[in-house]
């Protein structure tokens, strides 16, 4: 089986990696790009027996740093 977890930073975090990201796109010439916000995905593939309780307990304990990120969990 496989989850994804995707991790994302709360509305309000300065996002200096998505600022740098914003800045090289207009330096390459795409307009219109209006912000950036960047986030990272972590796959995991286990077992049948990885239950919802142990993949938010992940992302509570190591996964995200819930002070200033957000998380959403797809398992499937």
């Amino acid at each position: 089986m496989k989850t994804r977890i995707y991790v994302t930073l709360k509305p309000g975090v300065l996002d200096p990696q998505g600022r740098a990201i914003h800045n090289a796109l207009e330096g390459l010439g795409f307009d219109g790009i209006e912000g950036v916000r960047q986030g990272k995905l972590i796959e995991l593939e286990h077992g049948a027996d990885l239950s919802d309780e142990d993949c938010d307990a992940m992302c509570r304990k190591l996964l995200a740093n819930t002070v200033i990120e957000n998380y959403r969990i797809e398992r499937g």
